[in-house]
């Protein structure tokens, strides 16, 4: 692993334990040649997901991307970090089980949302609002209107 501060290659790995539910290993190592430390994270990945994008670009799927934007969504509500970690975790095993090799954004967005709606309706909307593009406010009316009914 190379030093992020420096660029050596020979960093030392001082502790192990398991993360996330035991679904990663984080590892704190240290710069022999700096003696800058940090961590780095080490996940089980079933298979190489290519992501097509809406513009017809083929992009490799980035785990935190999606957890970037469910942290937008879950911005200032009663969810902690473990379990932000839980739920990408939870979309990123079931992409890799369930779809193909490529999979669309739109599927990811849709598998996000259905998520988030479990989690907390507020993240819900927010992500919902973005994600389909709202740009008025009769489009909040018209989503709330069919969330109340589903």
């Amino acid at each position: 692993m190379k030093c992020p501060y420096c660029g050596s290659d020979d960093t030392q790995v001082k502790d192990s334990r398991p993360a996330e539910d035991s679904a990663a290993i984080r590892r704190r190592r240290s710069c022999p040649s700096c003696g800058a430390r940090f961590t780095t994270f080490e996940r089980v990945q079933l298979r190489e997901i290519t992501v097509l994008k809406s513009d017809g670009r083929r992009v490799p799927f980035d785990r935190e991307k999606v957890a970037r934007s469910i942290r937008v969504a879950l911005r200032k509500r009663p969810v902690g970090e473990d379990r932000i970690e839980r739920i990408v975790n939870g979309i990123q095993r079931r992409l890799e089980t369930e779809a193909e090799n490529e999979v669309t954004s739109r599927q990811i967005g849709e598998i996000v949302m259905e998520t988030l709606k479990e989690v907390d309706e507020v993240a819900y909307v927010r992500f919902a609002s973005v994600y389909r593009n709202f740009s008025e406010a009769r489009d909040f009316r018209e989503f709330l209107g069919g969330l109340k009914s589903g």
